[in-house]
């Protein structure tokens, strides 16, 4: 049976998400430095979901009280995206505000800033894999949980409306066909003509 790997030692290691601190977790960095091509640079995206997946294990060990990632659940995981909003730039009017649904309003407010419902989505994706290629199983992943998911949904909605910008999904250019010219057939001959 796969364990995950539980976040209870520590190290120096200072790396952060959005400036949010420290974020070390010796276990969770452990588990990503055995990549399966050590001898190349780790991607940007790589990078990040490293990153990502290590301040989860920190808040998690910072967890009042202290969590282990195998009892943690979706609703962990949005209070942990809750948490983030402290840390975010994105300006959401709220519905009294003068700007509300205005993308690029004249004036400053008071509104609060969060985090962008882009940054969340991705997060989240990232997470969700990071969360599977360190031994947990698909179907228990929190990251992947209808709360999550209705969340991301939400926080999408309420952010279209404020900042007044959609979030449709972008349709796929697709490559331009080739004109098949047509080439002209040869007429028929009249019957009789030879």
């Amino acid at each position: 049976m796969n364990s995950i790997p539980e976040m209870e030692s520590s190290n120096s290691e200072n790396i952060s998400f959005n400036s949010i601190g420290p974020t070390a977790n010796a276990a969770m960095s452990a588990s990503y430095s055995s990549s399966p091509s050590s001898s190349t640079t780790p991607s940007r995206y790589e990078n990040q979901k490293r990153r990502d997946w290590n301040t989860f294990g920190q808040y998690l060990k910072n967890h009042r009280p202290p969590l282990s990632l195998s009892r943690c659940s979706g609703a962990h995981v949005l209070e942990f995206l809750r948490y983030l909003d402290q840390f975010g730039k994105t300006k959401v009017h709220t519905p009294i505000c003068p700007f509300y649904g205005h993308p690029n309003p004249p004036a400053p407010c008071p509104c609060p800033l969060r985090q962008a419902w882009g940054s969340l989505d991705a997060l989240i994706g990232r997470l969700r894999a990071a969360y599977e290629e360190n031994g947990g199983k698909p179907e228990a992943n929190p990251f992947g949980a209808g709360a999550v998911r209705l969340y991301l949904r939400e926080v999408r909605d309420l952010q279209s409306k404020a900042r007044g910008v959609s979030y449709e999904k972008k349709k796929r250019k697709r490559p331009p066909q080739q004109q098949i010219q047509a080439l002209p057939l040869p007429l028929p001959s009249p019957p009789g003509a030879a």
